[in-house]
């Protein structure tokens, strides 16, 4: 399987790699697995007045994953938290030209989105 130059170029420079504190009440954390390959992402994002200023990732797996997480967090920095929510799989996937056995990365990613919202949303009831 070859993998476009796009994943390659996030591959090998992944883009906001990092962590943020996890006791500030601007940060929402989203941790997603895909069970079946193995891949582990957290995504974390710094939301101030509703738009998300700065967002980094770990992610633990193969090199479409680790693109797809690269992707999402220069997409949805800057952008409100709906518009960021909006962000479908099929996006990251048509983006990176995934290859059909590797479109789960991208659902990992879209689900990592969705649940770094959840999370903000969370802390602040």
């Amino acid at each position: 399987m070859a993998y476009s130059k796009k994943v390659l170029d996030h591959y090998e420079n992944p883009r906001n790699v990092g962590s943020f504190s996890t006791i500030d009440s601007t940060i929402g954390v989203g941790l997603v697995g895909a069970p079946a390959c193995g891949d582990v992402m957290k995504l974390q994002i710094k939301v101030d007045n509703g738009i998300i200023k700065d967002a980094c990732f770990k992610t633990y797996g193969c090199g479409s994953a680790i693109a797809s997480s690269s992707l999402m967090t220069e997409w949805i920095k800057g952008k409100s938290i709906s518009e960021a929510q909006n962000i479908k799989n099929t996006k990251i996937a048509k983006e990176l030209e995934l290859p059909p056995v590797k479109i789960h990365c991208s659902i990992l990613a879209e689900d990592a989105i969705k649940a770094a919202i959840k999370d903000y949303h969370s802390k602040k009831k």
